[in-house]
């Protein structure tokens, strides 16, 4: 079974980060919400507060199969300003594992070179910050082992592809006619 680590930093957009984990657990992928600073407790951009199940930790990350940012102001920026996650998304880019985001969060991969050369997406705003991609406005965007999304009314578009990307197409599939998620 596959597991994605999701970096919940204060200041996340909760949705984008319940709606994707959600999704993530309907397709039967293992997932583990991940405070990064030093409570449990993250508190959103919108102050509903999210428990976490763990502490950052680099050797729990290293031993998942992808890792998934949420974005959010300031959540964005936490995630940005962190050293070890910035080391972490480094090496799983060089790696060839999967790195997800949403909203401003995909801003933290191309602070990490992780888009120089492929498609990408993000919030109206923060493409100067895609650091190499060719920004597109689709709403989902999965180029190579990278998926970006570019905001929260694409949330659950972002959880289907994580989906199709961990277990399969058809997997991702059965969760959105399951959910009653239009076709499109």
């Amino acid at each position: 079974m596959s597991k994605v680590y999701v970096c919940m930093a204060q200041g996340l957009e909760e949705v984008e980060c319940l709606a994707v984990v959600d999704i993530l657990k309907r397709g039967g992928v293992e997932v583990e919400l991940v405070s990064m600073g030093e409570e449990l407790l993250v508190t959103g951009s919108h102050n509903i507060r999210i428990q976490a199940d763990s502490l950052w930790s680099k050797d729990a990350c290293d031993a998942c199969d992808a890792i998934f940012l949420p974005g959010g102001m300031p959540g964005t920026a936490h995630l940005s300003e962190h050293e070890e996650l910035g080391e972490m998304i480094c090496k799983f880019h060089r790696e060839g594992k999967l790195l997800a985001a949403i909203c401003a969060a995909p801003s933290v991969l191309g602070k990490y070179h992780c888009l120089e050369g492929k498609k990408a997406t993000c919030y109206p705003g923060w493409e100067d910050k895609l650091l190499g991609a060719e920004h597109v406005r689709d709403g989902v965007v999965r180029d190579g082992m990278v998926i970006t999304g570019r905001g929260l009314g694409f949330a659950i578009d972002e959880g289907l592809e994580l989906v199709a990307a961990l277990v399969d197409r058809d997997t991702a599939e059965q969760v959105k006619a399951a959910i009653q998620h239009p076709e499109g």
